[in-house]
């Protein structure tokens, strides 16, 4: 007897389906939600005309996903018994954890991330991600499809945290490290694969590369306005430092080792360094090989060092100019001021420094006391707004009945002015 359609009504004893999350290669994820204790997961189905190679792809997913256990890759559940009856076919349903604050598709097309996310995002993304791809690697697996659809968030203990989906395409190297099959996304597709060649873990490098300097700046790094198959005769010149090529008015290919402006990095993260190791158009040379002591990846010890930077980012009150500085271990905040004093020409005695709270640092304390656990990032990437301004610069717009300071805040290149006026 003929299977009735999938109606978005569909009820399983006390699961009940209710949207469909999304459409992937191999099928459709919809959410079923328990109406007794309101849980939530993410049931996959497999399409009816799959090819016999798509078949087992399908099967190879739901073996390596429910062998995988890190906070960043999508978590596999147990399909319940209710509904096992609405697979279309004789493959098996794939459960997952469902991921609520949708994907990072979604984020970068909000308007305000026109010009790239800001800085604590991207570099979020690079802890979350990074270290589902590193976890991939150390169990043999090469994603192959990695974009920003397949990256979901979470919410995690007050955390937004980032997960790797769908591994439908996902390669498991036990029998050998190199592959021919050519799958995933054209946009985001390392070179090697459209010129039909052996390829290995590297194939991943470029994708995340590409989702970084996209997060970043809000645009793919070569020719986004082409189709890869348009653009890959067009770049594989390049240089093995460029990280970007856009085509000039007549039609001249630029190639450049920076990242564009706008973009919301300060100048003291690295993040050039790392992207010209992820973009390599070499195979073998990209992600700048393996370090035989430590056997990691050069681009990934290069990405634990950004993300364990201690940088400072303070608000000059007299010009509304950002400045950023990278703490060394420990540093004092005497030498803080001293490097204040020599960037901004405000001398020592004359600054104040304050946390958005209007709180004064501690003399005795090292500089990177601003930060507080619980509040920054747990990446450990110390990030803090702090105000600086001249005190006596701004004593004669003080007014009697004001007590406390003008405040000025910075979030995502707007400034927006607020005064407390003090109760009576």
């Amino acid at each position: 007897m003929e299977r009735p359609p999938f109606r978005q009504s569909q009820v399983c004893g006390p699961w009940e389906m209710k949207e469909k999350l999304g459409t992937g290669g191999f099928g459709h994820v919809y959410l079923y939600v328990h109406s007794e204790t309101s849980e939530k997961i993410a049931v996959k189905l497999c399409r009816l005309e799959l090819t016999p190679k798509n078949r087992d792809r399908w099967s190879r997913e739901i073996q390596i996903m429910k062998k995988l256990n890190h906070l960043n890759v999508v978590t596999a559940r147990d399909v319940p018994e209710e509904l096992k009856q609405i697979a279309l076919n004789d493959l098996p349903l794939l459960a997952m954890e469902y991921c609520s604050r949708g994907d990072l598709r979604k984020l970068l097309s909000k308007p305000e991330n026109c010009c790239g996310l800001k800085e604590s995002e991207v570099l979020s993304l690079l802890s979350d991600v990074g270290s589902g791809i590193q976890y991939l690697h150390e169990n043999k697996i090469i994603h192959r499809d990695l974009k920003p659809e397949n990256i979901v968030l979470q919410e995690v203990n007050g955390k937004l945290v980032h997960k790797i989906i769908d591994l439908g395409y996902a390669k498991d190297l036990d029998q050998g490290s190199l592959c021919t099959s050519f799958v995933g996304t054209l946009q985001y597709l390392a070179p090697e694969l459209f010129e039909n060649k052996p390829y290995t873990v590297t194939v991943d490098y470029w994708s995340f590369g590409t989702m970084i300097f996209e997060c970043i700046c809000g645009f793919r790094p070569f020719l986004h306005n082409l189709q890869p198959v348009q653009w890959t005769s067009k770049v594989r010149n390049k240089g093995p430092k460029d990280i970007m090529a856009l085509e000039d008015l007549n039609g001249e290919v630029k190639f450049s080792t920076h990242l564009p402006y706008p973009n919301n990095l300060s100048r003291s993260v690295p993040m050039e360094t790392l992207l010209q190791l992820m973009l390599r158009w070499d195979p073998v040379q990209r992600g700048g090989g393996v370090n035989p002591e430590t056997k990691q990846p050069m681009c990934f010890a290069i990405l634990d060092e950004i993300l364990s930077m201690k940088v400072v980012h303070i608000l000059n009150m007299t010009t509304a100019h950002i400045h950023s500085f990278q703490l060394a271990p420990d540093e004092g905040l005497h030498i803080l001021q001293q490097r204040i004093e020599a960037e901004t020409k405000i001398e020592l005695l004359n600054q104040e420094l304050l946390q958005e709270t209007g709180v004064s640092l501690d003399p005795r304390k090292p500089a990177a006391q601003c930060v507080l656990d619980g509040v920054v990032r747990t990446f450990l990437l110390l990030y803090m707004l702090l105000v600086l301004w001249e005190k006596l610069a701004y004593m004669k717009y003080w007014s009697s009945d004001l007590k406390g300071y003008l405040f000025l805040s910075y979030e995502h290149k707007f400034l927006n002015f607020s005064a407390a006026e003090s109760q009576t």
